[in-house]
């Protein structure tokens, strides 16, 4: 009897161990699939700020975002709203402490700090890291890079993020509208 009940807790903390992960990955393709996608401008790394493991470090244009609320505090987790513009880019709708505009897509974000003379939040976006296999990391961030740093206008590089009950899921990044992969194949077969 004693080893029925031992065998049937490890089972039980085995099927645990199965669903959490599987949870996990099924909440982030359910955003991927049904979520609202927006695409947020990116603007060049700093050079300084190395490739770390397997992923690209991403900065936003959208960092910012005006208010009529002058008790936003710096590392206090806030609610941004989003709109898009014309191009389909994310431009920020409203900030917000407490969920209150039902309809609108969101995503929170966490204060750097506020200037009260200008009423301008500003924050981070919580989808800076774009994870990658390792062997195409390097060449990633070398492209992106460089297309990033170009002061030409006719290259854009953003980032394509599906977003849906406030959770965001970076789907891809790219340059000039096609993806950062293409040129990871282009580069490779030069």
């Amino acid at each position: 009897m004693k080893t029925l009940h031992v065998f049937l807790i490890f089972i039980a903390i085995v099927l645990i161990q199965l669903f959490v992960p599987a949870k996990m990955i099924f909440d982030r393709e359910a955003i991927l699939e049904s979520g609202t996608v927006y695409k947020f401008k990116t603007r060049p790394v700093d050079p300084s700020d190395p490739f770390r493991g397997k992923y690209v470090i991403l900065n936003y244009e959208l960092n910012t975002a005006q208010t009529q609320d002058s008790t936003f505090k710096r590392n206090q987790n806030v609610l941004l709203y989003l709109k898009k513009d014309s191009l389909g880019y994310a431009e920020a709708h409203s900030l917000s402490k407490h969920e209150n505009e039902t309809g609108k897509d969101f995503i929170e974000v966490n204060v750097n700090s506020y200037n009260k003379s200008t009423n301008m939040v500003r924050f981070n976006l919580p989808f800076n890291r774009y994870y990658m296999e390792e062997f195409k990391a390097k060449p990633a961030e070398d492209i992106y890079r460089k297309y990033n740093r170009q002061n030409d206008s006719i290259f854009q590089t953003y980032a394509l993020v599906a977003i849906k009950d406030g959770k965001a899921v970076l789907k891809d990044v790219y340059i000039n509208d096609k993806s950062i992969h293409h040129y990871i194949k282009k580069e490779a077969n030069q």
